[in-house]
């Protein structure tokens, strides 16, 4: 459901082809090239621009350079226009299929440190057994998916690390499993004549960004307690990215242990360690206590069957 709050009483003048308008502007920033992609006039464009403008009472755009860019008032009803024009399709999918094909949705925000293999795991043994189930993922930061999740635009957030302390909002924290550390490197970066971890001494390594996952932070002080001396050789804010520089040589990375077969199979490297005292934990955090989406309930309670240890869940 959209909320539509953030318009102003008087509506009887928003209207699908302003909300086009709009998005083709925002999209190209540009009002020429919005006129020549939908063959109107830049004056037609304009005009209604600014009858947008003035039933939402704020400036969506403001010029930058030779083009415009979206104000914050912009990027909020450019969500909203999103979502609006999801709606229509589906209004006209639905009518077409008829009402009782219309499916369920499953809309799941996706922390982007999070491991993507792991989200597959955990959501397709979901979406197979829900027959016509229509799943919805974003990857964003933390903080931006749970505002969605506050105000209900999420039915769920997958993450690893639960929800920040001192957020004032109301969400709760289930524990979907958790899984030790493992190291992985080429071949040739590992030194077979030394223990594991002291083959990391001086070694490159390569770290997600303190911005994208708490594990680098836990890395760091396990490299200090140690007493190994690392060269990091590389900051990553998407892990995908991060795997693909290692698999070509460029360090030692980590990931979770859960998934060290794929990882070793698909970026051709090997395990040079395991950390047993350091894990990394999965959590899926919902807006209500008690869960009443079912596609939801069944994640959480079918989490150790996808390979996740101890299910458990705290405020």
């Amino acid at each position: 459901m959209v909320d539509t709050s953030i318009f102003s009483n008087d509506m009887h003048r928003l209207n699908y082809k302003h909300l086009q308008y709009f998005y083709t502007v925002a999209d190209l920033s540009s009002i020429q090239a919005a006129a020549e992609r939908l063959s109107i006039t830049p004056q037609t464009i304009s005009g209604q621009l600014k009858l947008l403008e003035e039933d939402l009472g704020e400036a969506l755009f403001r010029k930058a350079g030779r083009g415009l860019e979206l104000t914050d008032a912009g990027h909020v009803a450019l969500e909203y226009c999103r979502d609006i024009f999801r709606l229509g399709d589906e209004l006209q999918e639905v009518m077409q299929q008829g009402v009782s094909s219309r499916p369920v949705e499953l809309r799941v925000g996706i922390v982007d440190a999070l491991p993507k293999s792991i989200t597959h795991q955990l959501l397709a043994p979901v979406i197979r057994n829900s027959g016509n189930m229509k799943l919805i993922c974003r990857e964003e930061q933390m903080t931006t998916l749970l505002g969605e999740l506050a105000v209900h635009r999420l039915d769920l957030v997958l993450a690893d690390s639960p929800m920040p302390a001192g957020m004032n909002i109301r969400c709760f924290n289930h524990e979907l499993g958790r899984s030790p550390m493992a190291c992985f490197a080429r071949p040739n970066l590992i030194d077979k004549n030394q223990t594991w971890p002291q083959q990391l001494e001086g070694a490159p390594v390569l770290l997600p960004t303190d911005t994208s996952s708490s594990m680098r932070t836990n890395l760091l002080s396990w490299f200090q307690r140690r007493g190994l001396s690392v060269r990091i050789a590389g900051e990553f804010d998407d892990s995908a990215l991060l795997k693909a520089f290692g698999s070509e040589g460029h360090g030692f990375f980590f990931a979770p242990e859960f998934i060290a077969e794929e990882v070793c199979t698909r970026y051709g490297v090997e395990v040079a360690g395991v950390i047993p005292e350091l894990e990394q934990t999965f959590y899926a955090i919902v807006a209500e206590r008690r869960i009443t989406h079912s596609a939801v309930r069944e994640l959480t309670e079918q989490a150790s069957d996808a390979g996740l240890l101890n299910k458990k869940s705290s405020p």
